[in-house]
This record gives C-alpha cells, sequence and structure tokens, in this order.
C-alpha cells in the first residue's frame, strides 16, 4: 500500500464542526424558514463553505443521507485521480471486434468491451457506430460461426446492492456491463390507433411484446411496461386516447453481452454475411474464496482486430455529470478499480476482485482516506447513486468538492457538472433568477430524497462550496424547490 501525507486542507476537514468559523444567526433563522416551507417530515443537511474553507451555513453538516445521484460526483473525482496517475488508464476499456480462426470452418466472431464506449446501432450514427464494425468485418469475411459477446473485462454483477426491483427494468437501473450498446436500453414507442383496438407498438425484435394496452375515444394516457428480471418478454398495458401524441419510453436490458452479440449479428446479416453459428456470451464470475479468479478466453487465433477507443475521460464525466447518466457512471467506477489496482493504491486489507464494484468502490475508500474524509462519514454501494444504501454527510461532499477543485483535472471535473438555467439536469432550475449561470452543480433525484451540491457564486462575486441534501421527503412533491429557493438567500447575503 502507497502511504500519501496529509495535507493542511484535509486536516481542516477533519477537524469537529464546533472548531469551525460562527455562523450568522440571522442567515440560519432565513434559510431555516424557507425549509420550513418542505412538506412536513423533511430532513435537510447543508453545508456552506467561502473559499477559505470557513462556514458561511451549516445545518446537520454531519448527518449521513441518502445523495441520490450526488453519488456521481464521488465517482467522477475517483476516475479523474486515478487515470491522472496513469494516464494509460485513461485510454483501457475499448472495444474490440475479433475474428477467430478456429482451424476449420467458418471464424468465429468476438467482440469484447473495456467499459468506456458505447456502441450505437442508430441509423444516423456518426461516431462509435456498430456499423462501422460490421463493415470492417464485412470488407474481409462473408461467413461467420458463432457470434460472441464478451464482457469479461468487469465481473458479471448485473445490479449494486440496494438497487430497488422497479428501476431495473427501465433506463435508469439498466445492468452495468463492460460491453455497451445503445447505452444498454431500448426504446418503446406506443401510437394510439381507431377506438377500441390496441395501439401500434415499436420495440427492438429482441424483445417479444404482450400489447394489453387499449386505444379509448378519450381520457388522460396511462400506459405501463413490465418485464420480469432476465426476461425478453414486455407487457404493454393501460390505456391510450385516440387523439394522444405518441408516448415513449426506455427499457433497460439485463444481459448487455448477450444483446451486443445480437446486434452485431444483426449488423453482419444486413451486410450479407452468413451466420452460421449460434449466439455465445463470455463472462467474468464472481470470485468465490478462495478459488482462482477464472476469466475464459474464446478460442481461435485472432485474424484480425477492430478497435474502438474509449471516450477521452473529460467527454465521459461530462457525460455522466450533465446527463446524470447511471450506466456510464457504474462502468467508470469499475475502470477506477481496475486502474487503482494496478496502482496498488487500495487500503490496507486483502485486494478484491479486479473488475467488480467492490474493487472500485474500495479505491473510492482509499482516495477519500487520502484527502482526509472520515470513514464514518459515508458509505457507498454503488457508482451512480440508484442505491438506497448510500449514505454521506455533507461535510464529506463538501471536502470531496474543495480538495477537487484544487486537483490539475479540477477544471474539467467543474466543467463537466450543470449549469444553473443553461445546460444539463439544471438547464430549467435558477432560468431568468440572479443565479442563472451561477450555480454548478450535480443534481440528485430518488425515492424521497433530493440533493444538490457544487459550486455559487454569490451577490457579492465570491464563489461559495456547498452540499444540499434532503431526505424523507413525503410522497411525490420533492424538496428540490425548496433547495433553490434556499441557495438564493444564501447568495443574496453573501
Amino acid at each position: 500500500m502507497r502511504s500519501y501525507p496529509i495535507s493542511a486542507f484535509a486536516l481542516l476537514f477533519a477537524l469537529p464542526a464546533q472548531a469551525q468559523t460562527a455562523v450568522p444567526a440571522s442567515l440560519r433563522q432565513q434559510v431555516e424558514a424557507v425549509l420550513a416551507r418542505a412538506p412536513a417530515g423533511t430532513r435537510f443537511g447543508v453545508l456552506v463553505v467561502d473559499n477559505a474553507g470557513r462556514e458561511v451555513l451549516a445545518i446537520n453538516p454531519d448527518q449521513r443521507f441518502m445523495p441520490a445521484s450526488n453519488t456521481k460526483l464521488f465517482t467522477t473525482a475517483l476516475a479523474f485521480d486515478v487515470m491522472a496517475r496513469d494516464p494509460a488508464a485513461a485510454i483501457a476499456g475499448g472495444t474490440v471486434l475479433r475474428l477467430l480462426d478456429k482451424g476449420k470452418g467458418a471464424p468465429d466472431v468476438a467482440i469484447a468491451g473495456g467499459g468506456g464506449v458505447s456502441l450505437s446501432t442508430a441509423p444516423d450514427c456518426t461516431a462509435r457506430c456498430l456499423g462501422s464494425l460490421a463493415d470492417k468485418l464485412a470488407a474481409v469475411t462473408r461467413k461467420v460461426g458463432d457470434v460472441i459477446g464478451d464482457d469479461t473485462a468487469f465481473v458479471d454483477q448485473h445490479w449494486s446492492p440496494g438497487m430497488s426491483w422497479n428501476n431495473i427494468q427501465t433506463d435508469s437501473g439498466t445492468a452495468p456491463s463492460a460491453l455497451i450498446v445503445d447505452d444498454n436500453e431500448t426504446l418503446l414507442t406506443v401510437t394510439p390507433a381507431a377506438p377500441g383496438l390496441p395501439p401500434v407498438v415499436q420495440l427492438s425484435p429482441y424483445f417479444t411484446l404482450r400489447n394489453e394496452a387499449v386505444t379509448v375515444a378519450a381520457g388522460e394516457t396511462r400506459l405501463a411496461f413490465e418485464r420480469a428480471v432476465n426476461s425478453r418478454e414486455v407487457r404493454l398495458h393501460g390505456t391510450i386516447a385516440a387523439s394522444a401524441p405518441v408516448w415513449r419510453d426506455l427499457m433497460g436490458i439485463d444481459s448487455p453481452a448477450h444483446y451486443a452479440a445480437w446486434a452485431l449479428q444483426q449488423a453482419l446479416q444486413a451486410r450479407g454475411v452468413k451466420v452460421s453459428g449460434k449466439l455465445r456470451v463470455i463472462h467474468r464470475p464472481v470470485q468465490l474464496p478462495g478459488r482462482p479468479d477464472m476469466v475464459a478466453i474464446p478460442a481461435g487465433k485472432t485474424r484480425i482486430a477492430f478497435i474502438e477507443p474509449p471516450a477521452p475521460l473529460a467527454e465521459e464525466v461530462a457525460t455522466i455529470n450533465k446527463r446524470s447518466q447511471n450506466l456510464h457512471a457504474e462502468a467508470l467506477l469499475r475502470r477506477a478499480g481496475l486502474a487503482a489496482a494496478a496502482q496498488t493504491i487500495f487500503p490496507t486489507g486483502e485486494p478484491v476482485q479486479a473488475g467488480s464494484l467492490e474493487a472500485g468502490l474500495q479505491a473510492l475508500q482509499a482516495m477519500l482516506g487520502r484527502i482526509g474524509v472520515a470513514r464514518t462519514s459515508y458509505d457507498f454501494a454503488d457508482g451512480s447513486g440508484m442505491s438506497s444504501y448510500n449514505r454521506v454527510s455533507p461535510r464529506a461532499t463538501v471536502a470531496l468538492l474543495r480538495w477537487g477543485a484544487n486537483q490539475a483535472w479540477g477544471g474539467q471535473w467543474r466543467a463537466s457538472l450543470p449549469v444553473g438555467g443553461l445546460d444539463g439536469t439544471l438547464r430549467r432550475r435558477f432560468a431568468g433568477t440572479p443565479l442563472a449561470g451561477k450555480v454548478f452543480a450535480k443534481t440528485g433525484t430518488l425515492n424521497a430524497t433530493n440533493a444538490l451540491s457544487g459550486y455559487l457564486v454569490a451577490a457579492s462575486g465570491r464563489e461559495l462550496t456547498f452540499a444540499f441534501m434532503a431526505n424523507d421527503v413525503p410522497g411525490d412533491s420533492g424538496a428540490g424547490a425548496v433547495i433553490d429557493a434556499a441557495l438564493a438567500t444564501i447568495a443574496q447575503a453573501n
């Protein structure tokens, strides 16, 4: 294990709350009056500090809260940190298409992912296209045997602990994998027909459809789909009004490696390549205690390989933070864990299986320990924030934000954050207010949870760093508007 000195900055955040500068009571009273507008029972945690780290406002700053997608701040900072130490890690993670000679018969074709590329099957695709790889393969052979999906770069762990079952079938909960095609999600569209008839449904032929929906003459559209875990049958039910617009939703994919192999098979056949074999997948199983890490290797000698390199790290981080993209966050956590393992910067203890969720979380714990964040201030179970097991304090979040801003990659990290009133998940928030263009922060929304953490430019022009979390929000009302109003009050007073 490599040791790192604890900086004075880290020690600042290790100090107990009472050692910090006293908070003006008047500002606290103003903010608490705003927070009182939230639904009864909502629990808030707030910490705001100035450029010197002095507290501007603190409300329950050391309590632990479910952070939702504020988790992505930690994942993306980890990726920048470990990949800055090893630039080669940032360009690892590409997708490779190999033609494998078996000695007799048609060669097999294997597509293997490294977690850093989302290939697209869209007809208008211009970059990172599955069709481009299929074109290259079709130019060298007109017949293949098996089509193999290989996602062994990561351990075969489809979902994180604490993932809500009802999110699994949606694009918010698609299964993490090293092999990514179409962000491992697919579009479902429903167009009304004549009253009394089933609506017209468009769905990838990868799935089978059970259409129980009905078009009605008038009224609200109330549609829903259901898909059991690891099932490819989709049940659509409910009603859609005859005059209603097209209804759209995204579904998650539970077996990304199989879907990628299927999509490649479809692309090859569309180009006149005969597929004489079957679809196969190769996974890296979860390592059992005392057993070696078994990684299957597709049989056959590589005749030719085509590589699609990963997206640049800053671009991938911007995708994650601006759009709050869950799948990419989970993949990046696992890539960061692989890079950290190669650098031997894990905390004391036996290293966990490379390419696993646990390896990424162990690397995150090591980083937070180096920057002085108390271990008791957080627990993470995933890299995206979809797990209901995640917990972190506002103080730990502000410590991360202040430390990250002072790293060589801090400018790129900050640029990845949504900007109030302008872009990302904040494009509609703060619009037309004095804080438009002055809030740079990561949003977070999950059941009974809202969070917003980042940086804001106050009325005086000075910059503040903040973490704002709301848990136990009753019903479907949400606390986002209250958080925004409280930040406006803080900005005006500073």
